[in-house]
């Protein structure tokens, strides 16, 4: 299926307590060019996009943005200080002891000394973290390869219609050029009687002109090669692999052989059909510079 350059695609997701959000969204170029936004602190994730999206877009310059939003708490982890837990209630103690106080230590009495916790950073396994993120890539990178999809087919359907009509001018083309001949061969007789007048005109000579201007003038081989690449044409756009290169190239070769037709033909009505073969075969060009 054709896939356009163009696309974008979303995902959100939460997994083991982060929030994660991929964005991939890409626009035309003439090789896979790779871009990504990512958090400081997960910047080891770059390479690794690069590498797994490289095997699903061949073509097009790609751009991935991930936040990653890890929730309150997951993060970190609250340890205590027995030792100075210990030291605290023993010295608590004393001062009741001394004073002949109630002793109504509890746990929330104790708490209010902060200096017995301390906080810290839970370690992230780089492994989990990635595939966390590669989960919702995933889900990114469908929606991304739908809209290419789609806008792929619209540009198919774009383009075979305008092969269609470009095979009808070729049409014209081949039935329009043996006329030609044959009003040459008119022209050229009329001439000689206006010139010559009463003297007998040499019929063998008129047929030797013609015979010359006709294969001057002949387009056959030029409008095969362009059913030709026609046909080429609509083959490849059935094909499941990237073909946007195969149809520049082919695209050189439809304009090269219109070319040809219009330095030709000397004649009006095949002139003007060639200027639209040639606008008909641009507007294919501009279709397939999206094309993966």
């Amino acid at each position: 299926m054709i896939k356009s350059m163009t696309g974008y695609g979303r995902c959100q997701q939460t997994i083991d307590g982060r929030d994660i959000l991929v964005e991939i969204k890409s626009v035309n170029h003439r090789f896979f060019e790779f871009s990504a936004r990512v958090p400081r602190v997960y910047g080891y994730l770059e390479s690794q996009l690069k590498g797994y999206l490289q095997g699903k877009v061949s073509r097009g310059k790609v751009d991935v943005g991930v936040t990653i939003l890890t929730l309150e708490g997951m993060d970190a982890k609250v340890e205590v200080n027995h030792a100075l837990v210990k030291s605290y209630v023993d010295a608590l103690r004393r001062v009741g002891y001394e004073f002949a106080l109630q002793d109504d230590l509890s746990i929330s009495s104790i708490s209010r000394f902060s200096d017995i916790f301390t906080v810290r950073k839970n370690m992230e396994d780089e492994q989990v973290i990635w595939d966390s993120v590669r989960t919702v890539l995933d889900g990114a990178l469908e929606n991304f390869l739908h809209m290419r999809e789609i806008e792929g087919e619209r540009m198919k359907q774009d383009i075979l219609s305008r092969l269609v009509t470009i095979g009808e001018k070729v049409s014209f083309v081949e039935q329009r050029s043996p006329k030609t001949v044959e009003e040459y061969r008119n022209r050229l007789y009329a001439k000689m009687q206006e010139v010559l007048q009463d003297t007998k005109l040499d019929e063998q000579r008129i047929l030797t002109e013609a015979a010359i201007y006709s294969e001057k003038i002949a387009v056959d081989e030029e409008t095969v090669r362009l059913r030709s690449h026609i046909k080429q044409f609509e083959s490849i756009l059935e094909s499941e692999e990237p073909i946007g290169r195969k149809l520049d190239f082919l695209v050189q070769e439809l304009n090269r052989e219109a070319n040809t037709i219009g330095s030709k033909a000397q004649d009006l009505e095949i002139a003007r059909v060639v200027v639209d073969i040639k606008s008909e075969i641009e507007k294919i060009r501009e279709q397939i510079q999206n094309i993966e």
